[in-house]
């Protein structure tokens, strides 16, 4: 945690605590009945929709398009975590901004990390040389596989059936419907894979986001222009060298970018590679009315991205 970020949201706190207690309206006034429920993510809170509908009133914290490991809370996301009754995040470090935000907004709410329970990857097998594997902890990108996923709803369920027992039938009738949409879509991504040849799996991203998705589908995780599980960091000139190096020698057809990342650094080394670079969702789904709106559809995306561009 950044002292710029702890202390942008020490400064909103007493801004934001006069707006609740001074002169929004009370609780009482505004409460329809349902959990008041945040979401970090736009992937953890699509995950979230599936299983609660619309029997919660769900707020997202990240807004389309951010990256979460560089987000900074707003003083609207202070207001939501103060006022939720259960908070949901993805885990494993993710969301490097809630400890302080949860503290500091003086937050009372149950905080569900969606990922236990899942089995984490660390930053090992890679390619892409000495300089390619230098961060330690856990893999924090569980949802490039679905079966993570499942785990996913199963802990939202449970989370909100505790929360709200009256209509935890529902809850749980509705995490089984999504449960046997995430299945389809992982036997789809095996059907689609083997459209590629097994030499053309090899897989280098602007940061190590595909280590699920490798493990699950048969895929070398080569290495990352930024060699890490966070995009906040920069590569140093010989990072850069080895990752195209790395590339060359194992003749990567092309190099994968997320939308919430800046693309200089991926051009650069596909400029240089002379391969493909290729636009996928990584941490974020996309508008409304793009090609990411959910979870399912992101997935749909991005591996048929994936195929087109190494088959």
């Amino acid at each position: 945690m950044t002292f710029r970020r702890y202390a942008t949201v020490l400064f909103l706190i007493p801004l934001l605590m006069t707006a609740l207690t001074g002169c929004a309206p009370s609780s009482a006034e505004t409460d329809d009945g349902r959990l008041r429920v945040v979401a970090t993510t736009t992937i953890v809170g699509d995950v979230v929709r599936q299983v609660a509908g619309d029997l919660v009133d769900l707020t997202v914290l990240l807004p389309v398009g951010t990256d979460p490991h560089t987000f900074d809370p707003r003083p609207q996301d202070v207001a939501a975590v103060a006022d939720a009754q259960v908070i949901f995040a993805s885990g494993l470090g993710l969301e490097e901004f809630l400890e302080p935000l949860l503290d500091n907004a003086g937050s009372q709410a149950l905080v569900v990390r969606v990922s236990d329970g899942v089995t984490a990857r660390g930053l090992t097998g890679m390619a892409g040389g000495e300089g390619q594997a230098h961060e330690t902890g856990a893999d924090p990108h569980v949802w490039m596989d679905p079966n993570n996923v499942l785990v996913w709803t199963e802990n939202v369920a449970q989370a909100l059936s505790a929360a709200d027992p009256a209509h935890a039938g529902q809850y749980a009738a509705n995490a089984a419907a999504y449960e046997s949409q995430l299945q389809e879509l992982d036997s789809w991504i095996r059907e689609q894979v083997a459209q590629i040849p097994a030499e053309n799996r090899k897989l280098v991203t602007d940061h190590m986001v595909f280590g699920y998705f490798a493990e699950r589908y048969g895929f070398e995780q080569v290495g990352a222009i930024i060699p890490g599980f966070s995009t906040g960091s920069t590569p140093s000139a010989q990072e850069l060298a080895a990752i195209e190096d790395a590339i060359r020698e194992y003749g990567v057809r092309a190099v994968l970018t997320g939308k919430t990342v800046n693309p200089a650094l991926a051009e650069r080394v596909a400029e240089d590679t002379g391969v493909k670079l290729v636009p996928i969702y990584t941490g974020s789904l996309s508008a409304a009315d793009g090609p990411a709106d959910t979870y399912l559809n992101f997935m749909d995306y991005n591996v048929s991205a994936i195929v087109e561009a190494l088959k």
